[in-house]
């Protein structure tokens, strides 16, 4: 007793908001899962699916909420403002999450806001409408060094992946392009589709999963060529050195109880396991990399290095 009342009066309603929320946690109430963009695109995808495989392991209900906008700080945001009880979680996407605090004053504290875990790490790419006269990347950059901003790059907004391979083939080949910020990668493919922008970024996994004959693929930006597109050159063989890929997950906020968010990946981490769960996964294109949160956290400061360098060529152009 003595102990307890010498502790400050804060650390003590703490301790007891997290015994009660781990007593009754996840069973008494929904968990809200946050979505940073809009409905359709590959980080929506991944979550509705995976919903369902949490829900079975936990013993309740993940209802699926589409923030999105500002490269997905309007969904941090409204997660670092949530209760830290366990009952709130968001997406959580990699370069975005990282990028949007170099060029701009953010709504919320980064370091408010931990990994669960890593679902997804999945190359990027260019595409442009399947009766294009572009047929590779060569092609856009022959047409750009001729008209300097007329090619214009579809994003899901600064700092996100398919901006970053923008910039980075923007110095790699000399020329100029025009970003143009959607929503997300389905407001994107729309916009294409329409022929309001030139060209989009996608990511590997997205464009698998395409209806055919829509859209067709310029160039991967990974290492080597996916599995989910052995045929297509990625931009290194093309000539360019562009190199980018979206590393989609789950987080809470860090104050959420550790057991909670332990319990959490665990259950990420069997569902990935589950060969009904990697069926769906392959229907849909998903590139599964499962990281523990801790694994994923610690690969971020270099993942920001990186992605600060990149952002540098945005002032070299100014």
């Amino acid at each position: 007793m003595k102990t307890l009342l010498a502790l400050p009066l804060a650390a003590v309603l703490s301790a007891g908001f997290a015994t009660t929320a781990l007593a009754d946690w996840p069973t008494d109430r929904p968990i809200e899962l946050i979505v940073a963009y809009s409905p359709g695109g590959g980080t929506d995808i991944m979550l509705r699916t995976l919903a369902p495989y949490i829900e079975a392991d936990q013993g309740t209900q993940i209802p699926v909420l589409n923030r999105p906008g500002a490269s997905g700080e309007i969904a941090y945001t409204a997660l670092s403002q949530a209760r830290p009880d366990g009952y709130t979680l968001s997406s959580l996407n990699v370069p975005g999450f990282l990028t949007m605090r170099i060029d701009r004053k953010l709504r919320f504290d980064p370091a408010d806001i931990c990994p669960v875990a890593r679902i997804v790490e999945d190359p990027g790419m260019f595409v442009v409408q399947a009766d294009s006269p572009y047929n590779s990347l060569a092609d856009v950059v022959a047409y750009a060094k001729d008209h300097p901003g007329a090619v214009s790059v579809g994003t899901t907004g600064v700092g996100t992946d398919e901006h970053l391979a923008m910039l980075q083939l923007e110095q790699s080949a000399g020329i100029k392009l025009t970003a143009v910020p959607f929503g997300g990668a389905n407001e994107a493919r729309t916009a294409l589709l329409g022929g309001h922008v030139t060209l989009i970024g996608l990511n590997v996994g997205e464009f698998a999963s395409t209806e055919p004959g829509q859209i067709k693929a310029l160039g991967q930006f990974g290492e080597q060529r996916s599995t989910l597109a052995p045929d297509l050159p990625t931009a290194k063989e093309q000539g360019f050195d562009v190199l980018m890929a979206s590393e989609r997950g789950m987080a809470t906020r860090c104050d959420v109880p550790e057991e909670i968010r332990a319990r959490l990946a665990a259950s990420v981490e069997k569902a990935l396991a589950n060969p009904e769960f990697q069926e769906k996964a392959k229907q849909q294109g998903l590139a599964l990399s499962y990281q523990s949160g801790a694994d994923w956290s610690a690969a971020m400061p270099a993942r920001l290095e990186r992605f600060q360098e990149i952002f540098k060529l945005i002032k070299d152009r100014q």
